[in-house]
Formats: C-alpha cells, sequence, structure tokens
C-alpha cells in the first residue's frame, strides 16, 4: 500500500469498491428527487458563501500569490473571519429590521423570511474609511421572531 503501486490487488480491489460506491450514489442520485434537490440547495449555499467570500478577498480576484502553505491557510482564515463578521452584521440588520416591521403589525410570511440571504454587499464599503466605537453595544434582539414553522421550513432548506 505504501508504494502506491497500480498493480497492487489491494490497490484494484479498493478501487473497484470505489466504483462500487460511486455508481450506488448515482443511482440514487438518479432515482431520487428529494437527493437531488437537498444536493442541489446544499450547492448553491456553499456557492453563495465562496462568492460571498472571494467578493470581500482585498487587493483582487481573490487569488492567493504565495506558494508558502502556512501563509496560505492565514489568507483563507483571515477572509472567512471577515466573511463571517460581515455575515453576522448582516444577519443582525435584517433581524433589526423584521423585527420593527413585526412591532408594526406588517404581516411576515414564512417563505419571505426563508428566501432572505445573509452575503448582502450593496452596501458595504470595503475600500473606505472605517471609525471604530469599541465601548457602543449594539442594540438587544429578540429571538423570539421566528415561529416553529419558520424554523421547521429553515431546517427543511
Amino acid at each position: 500500500m505504501g508504494t502506491y503501486s497500480k498493480k497492487n490487488r489491494l490497490y484494484q480491489a479498493f478501487r473497484e469498491l470505489g466504483h462500487v460506491i460511486r455508481t450506488e450514489f448515482l443511482l440514487k442520485y438518479i432515482n431520487d428527487s428529494e437527493l437531488r434537490v437537498l444536493i442541489h440547495a446544499a450547492t448553491n449555499k456553499s456557492e453563495a458563501f465562496n462568492g460571498f467570500s472571494q467578493w470581500l478577498a482585498f487587493g483582487g480576484d481573490g487569488t492567493i500569490s504565495t506558494n508558502d502553505r502556512d501563509e496560505q491557510r492565514k489568507i483563507i482564515k483571515y477572509n472567512h473571519l471577515v466573511a463571517n463578521c460581515l455575515i453576522f452584521h448582516n444577519v443582525f440588520s435584517i433581524s433589526r429590521v423584521l423585527q420593527d416591521l413585526q412591532r408594526e403589525t406588517y404581516p411576515l410570511e414564512s417563505w419571505q423570511i426563508i428566501a432572505l440571504s445573509p452575503y448582502l454587499t450593496w452596501h458595504m464599503n470595503r475600500f473606505g474609511r472605517y471609525d471604530l466605537d469599541m465601548e457602543k453595544q449594539p442594540p438587544e434582539l429578540l429571538y423570539d421572531l421566528w415561529t416553529h414553522e419558520s424554523q421547521i421550513l429553515m431546517a427543511q432548506k
């Protein structure tokens, strides 16, 4: 196994087993429309996050110009940290608007809430000047906005 020889019978057996597992999965995928919808939704979420984090990457198109593995990991982790901070900001802002609408007795449907995305960028100034007030606390966020039905629908997505 340590030689990576393709002539090794154990290697060949594992390769064939891999083919069987992949074929079995593809047959399930073709036959099960719910599985296809689930995989498609998960893929869309991953691609949306990847596009969002690439938009946030400073200095160009997100290409990492170093071959140093530790530096590459650091750049990716920092980019994900910034992306997660912005996602938190977006979710907080969206929740505050939804709470205001709820206080004004505006009818909110579950499908409307589920359609919201935390990957908003239009309101962000990536390269501008920022003044931070580290003493400022955000207003309290009420977590009971979502009904049980909304939570179930979110879990299914």
